[in-house]
């Protein structure tokens, strides 16, 4: 059955005559527009009629936005260019849908767009085209800044997000992004707080940053030199939208709330690029989101710059020269044992050598080694990586973490016939590694045939330029003693507080 037009209905019901209705179309001809609106400017219905029997044509509710004045953090959720584009007014939102007045609330392409953009279920609500184009003007024009907006800075513009697939849904994702960027005025507030995080996280050097959904707001913390502290805070209303701009740019599905995902993306900013892994895990109020930043083209440090004793650093110089065996590095996550293999390989490595990685991210990357990353999804796992590796000739072999039985036996099959491998264990202290591997199922004739060095390690942050030396109280010194310090130094340096 074929669907009655406005005009049509209006006339049937008596509301307008059949030369009101004709007169209209003549006008729809002459200025185009809608129907209903142009009937009501020449006078030839009322408001109430028109409205009425809108609502009964469409099943929407209507809404006289003309008076309305919703929050700010509200519209901020849609950009004025979004709001005008398709006449669609914000006017409520409870964290999980929007409530928007539009003047054609069955546009689909509109609804899904909005959707899109915000992160949000859209509830749409019936409003006249004049009404909520003067509205859009009035609301947008008065907009104040809040705590929530972002001013993009150079430094945001000057980002670059690089796709970490070939799917096109991801690519059109970051050229959006970027995109939005580059038209500062028209940012989304979700694209400012992102870009900004992003930004103030890689200028902080910070490891990992955490998002945080609470009842009222969201937290956002870094990870500086081992310690979480408190970035910002991001209001309720924006705590999904934010979320799933991450999980767009991680090629995760923002539709999915109820299960834990891991994605990745890249950025650049200025010469560095930057691999950020992003982990989501449902919570009580919403998705906590977890990035961790990884510089692939972060200067690589030697030992001695990061901090390893002499006499540590000559006997570990001495294990890396031999020609077979295995040199394991353990201590908690985050403690720098990537770091401490990445410094191993950049000593060992020369043309005359073929070494090879299989890791899990590849974390640095370093020009002449062969880097591969383990894809579980794929069947790419580290057992199954190791054997294809051994048959390429190695003559180091670096394994970013040995965590079943069918890694550690690869491994210490692979020490003993002539490769020189080099991995790490997540054990609290050096000899726990033996029972790791013990625990794990491997032989003890094995372990102690093939592992030929442990390096227990942890993460010490350092003083600043800025600290305050004193001579140490006898206290000091006797705790100094207390713990196995032959020779207490002379100077006690303590925090200023910066």
């Amino acid at each position: 059955m074929k669907k009655k037009r406005l005009g049509e209905v209006l006339t049937e019901q008596g509301k307008i005559s059949a030369s009101d209705l004709s007169k209209a179309l003549q006008l729809q001809k002459e200025k185009s527009g809608y129907l209903g609106e142009l009937l009501l400017q020449a006078g030839l219905v009322s408001k109430e009629d028109l409205v009425s029997t809108l609502t009964e044509m469409s099943g929407v509710p209507y809404c006289d936005c003309s008076k309305l004045q919703p929050k700010s953090d509200t519209l901020l959720l849609v950009t004025a260019q979004l709001a005008k584009k398709y006449f669609a007014l914000p006017i409520s939102s409870d964290g999980k849908s929007l409530t928007v007045v539009m003047a054609e609330p069955h546009n689909f392409r509109a609804i899904e767009d909005l959707r899109f953009k915000t992160g949000l279920k859209i509830e749409p609500r019936l409003g006249l085209h004049a009404e909520i184009s003067q509205a859009i003007d009035r609301l947008y024009a008065s907009l104040q800044p809040t705590s929530a907006q972002i001013t993009a800075a150079p430094e945001v513009l000057g980002m670059e997000f690089i796709s970490s697939t070939a799917q096109e849904r991801n690519v059109q994702a970051m050229r959006e992004m970027q995109s939005e960027l580059q038209q500062k005025s028209k940012t989304t507030p979700a694209v400012h707080l992102v870009a900004s995080i992003i930004r103030d996280a890689a200028t902080k050097q910070a490891s990992d940053i955490h998002i945080e959904p609470q009842q009222d707001e969201a937290y956002v913390r870094f990870r500086v030199d081992g310690v979480l502290r408190d970035y910002g805070r991001i209001p309720r209303e924006l705590q999904n939208t934010v979320s799933s701009r991450i999980k767009i740019l991680s090629d995760m599905d923002i539709a999915e709330r109820r299960v834990p995902q891991d994605g990745r993306f890249l950025v650049r900013i200025g010469e560095h690029r930057i691999d950020f892994r992003v982990s989501t895990l449902p919570t009580q109020y919403g998705e906590k989101v977890v990035l961790r930043l990884l510089q692939g083209d972060a200067p690589l440090k030697d030992f001695t710059t990061l901090g390893i004793p002499p006499e540590i650093v000559h006997e570990l110089q001495r294990v890396l020269c031999l020609p077979q065996g295995m040199l394991l590095v353990t201590g908690p996550t985050g403690s720098g044992k990537s770091t401490t293999l990445y410094a191993s390989l950049a000593f060992i490595q020369q043309r005359s050598l073929n070494v090879v990685t299989v890791e899990n991210p590849v974390e640095y990357v370093l020009p002449g080694l062969n880097q591969v990353q383990i894809n579980p999804k794929a069947g790419l796992t580290f057992a199954s990586c190791l054997r294809s590796v051994l048959r390429q000739d190695p003559d180091v072999v670096m394994i970013g973490e040995i965590r079943d039985k069918e890694t550690a036996d690869i491994a210490l099959k692979a020490a003993q016939t002539g490769h020189l491998v080099l991995s790490t264990l997540h054990t609290n202290d050096s000899i726990s590694s033996v029972t790791r591997l013990l625990d794990l199922g491997v032989p003890a004739y094995e372990i102690s045939s093939a592992v030929t060095a442990v390096i227990a390690q942890r993460l010490v942050r350092r003083l600043c330029a800025c600290r305050i030396s004193a001579i140490p109280t006898e206290e000091y010194i006797a705790l100094l003693l207390s713990v196995g310090l032959k020779e207490p130094p002379k100077v006690h340096n303590s925090p200023k507080g910066c």
